[in-house]
């Protein structure tokens, strides 16, 4: 009798489990491929990837720059060294063709609308790259 109630129990729970499940397919919100697509290609929700690159020579500056880029949202993928540590002025280099977004992130950063340029380059991962030059202490950050 007991594995009997038992079974009863299960079953019960299971098709109680089932209608919910069916429920909530019939019931639920459908959106149309054309929305789903809007969605899937909108990327104004997804924060500009970039690297920081340390183009003064100075130790640490990267950290600090990388702290305040990701308190601000940005996603901060990659921290190295510039090809040269004789950078006067610090800039932005948009390699995606994202202009309005990197000009964006040098006015955050007290970077001078001047100093960012284009450089498409397939081998970088990243939206935009950031150059800490000699005048960091000028940089938002350092404020």
């Amino acid at each position: 009798m007991k594995k009997q109630s038992l079974l009863n129990t299960a079953i019960v729970l299971l098709v109680l489990f089932n209608g919910m499940q069916l429920y909530g397919i019939f019931s639920g919100y459908s959106p149309s491929v054309s929305t789903a697509a809007k969605r899937e290609n909108d990327t104004s929700h997804v924060p500009l990837q970039i690297n920081i690159l340390n183009g003064c020579g100075v130790s640490g500056v990267g950290n600090t720059m990388t702290k305040y880029c990701r308190q601000m949202g940005y996603d901060v993928v990659e921290m190295g060294n510039y090809k040269k540590f004789d950078v006067e002025h610090s800039l932005v280099i948009d390699r995606s063709g994202k202009t309005p977004e990197s000009q964006q992130l040098a006015s955050l950063l007290g970077i001078e609308k001047k100093n960012v340029v284009q450089q498409f380059n397939n081998d970088q991962m990243v939206s935009a790259s950031v150059v800490i030059g000699k005048d960091f202490k000028s940089l938002t950050p350092w404020k």
